[in-house]
């Protein structure tokens, strides 16, 4: 076998950026600028998930092999049932390959403390079929580990190239609702679910409570090439309490104008927050209880002016994009997330916040016709 890193690193789609060290290669979904700005460490942690980012390649070998580093982050108490890993061959979806070599990051949900389990590196060998013959290959990297790639091998005397784009680019940013960590494998998160039917090229930018119309995500979709763009926005925006509604009007207003500098003809999409019982109709901010559910804190009557609710969210978005394609931005549309994930569904919501597997499934399947059916909005 023999080392084919800097070739694998040629072909890596759907990060925003790869930073090396010393030991290998991170990739981040978000610019470096703003997360040194920023100095947070979760936000660092999010962006180093590496949702939707895959290696899509052309080769001759019949084994990859792949040295890894997982760091995994998980609330005290809970187990990790391991890292996924997807293969795509000839765009056939192979078994998931599962990694239990993970450092893990024990976090207790109500103090906060930390209790790290240190792992080392893990190889993974993949199978793909006869030498000899070039085929078309993805590599779906684990949505709830932070990773880093170590090497990339394959058979001695073959090679590894950059495959042709697998679609048109579709820009998706959100919460950790379109992060999708509780998703069983890399490709059943529900932005790549529809990516992957719609022959569509998956850039996810959904960052794990890192969803509060941030200008330096503005600016990143603004500068980069898309055929469509959607945005799921406002449910991290409840959850932290990080604005009230004087602010996410203008704010929002703001993140739309940013994106339209660069894609002013580029159909855009937004989505409405899904369903979350506890904060329909209380704002937040909301924390996890011992019981492992989302939850609200209740507080006096006279802070609440101006505090936002998922239901007065959904309200505030409708009626911004009423107004923006009144004012001529035909190209600008929007989808309410009950549609996605509403009351119906609320059994497979088993945090009280996130959809199961089950429900991102279905997420997928009532988005798809909506955004690139025979009628879809980002056609």
């Amino acid at each position: 076998m023999r080392s084919v890193l800097n070739s694998a690193l040629s072909c890596v789609v759907g990060a925003l950026e790869t930073v090396p060290d010393s030991a290998g290669v991170t990739f981040h979904r978000s610019p470096a600028a703003a997360r040194r700005r920023l100095g947070d460490v979760a936000f660092d942690y999010m962006s180093s998930l590496p949702s939707g980012v895959r290696v899509e390649a052309l080769t001759d070998t019949s084994v990859i092999e792949l040295d890894l580093e997982l760091i995994r982050a998980l609330p005290l108490g809970m187990a990790s049932t391991g890292s996924t890993i997807d293969v795509v061959v000839d765009g056939e979806l192979r078994d998931p390959v599962t990694i239990t070599e993970e450092t893990l990051v024990l976090v207790d949900p109500v103090t906060g403390d930390l209790d790290v389990r240190p792992a080392g590196p893990a190889t993974v060998r993949l199978d793909l079929g006869t030498a000899g013959r070039e085929r078309r290959v993805e590599v779906w990297l684990p949505v709830a580990a932070a990773t880093k790639l170590l090497d990339v091998r394959v058979q001695a005397g073959t090679s590894l190239r950059q495959a042709p784009s697998s679609g048109p680019r579709w820009i998706h940013h959100g919460s950790s609702i379109s992060q999708c960590s509780e998703a069983d494998r890399p490709t059943g998160t529900w932005p790549a679910i529809a990516a992957r039917r719609a022959g569509r090229c998956l850039l996810n930018l959904g960052l794990g409570g890192q969803c509060h119309l941030d200008q330096f995500i503005a600016r990143s979709i603004r500068d980069l090439p898309a055929a469509a763009i959607s945005l799921e926005l406002g449910i991290n925006v409840v959850n932290a309490d990080s604005m009230r509604e004087r602010v996410f009007v203008s704010a929002l207003h703001g993140f739309l104008d940013t994106i339209r500098e660069g894609h002013p003809d580029t159909p855009i999409l937004v989505v409405t927050p899904i369903i979350c019982p506890a904060a329909e109709d209380e704002p937040g901010p909301t924390l996890f209880g011992t019981d492992g559910r989302v939850r609200t804190v209740a507080r006096p009557d006279e802070l609440n002016a101006g505090a936002l609710t998922l239901t007065r969210i959904r309200e505030l978005l409708h009626v911004a994009v009423k107004q923006r394609r009144e004012d001529g931005d035909n190209r600008l549309h929007i989808v309410d997330g009950l549609d996605l994930f509403g009351p119906r569904d609320a059994d497979d919501l088993p945090d009280g916040l996130h959809p199961d597997a089950d429900g991102y499934a279905r997420m997928a399947e009532r988005f798809l016709p909506l955004a690139f059916g025979a009628g879809g909005v980002l056609r």
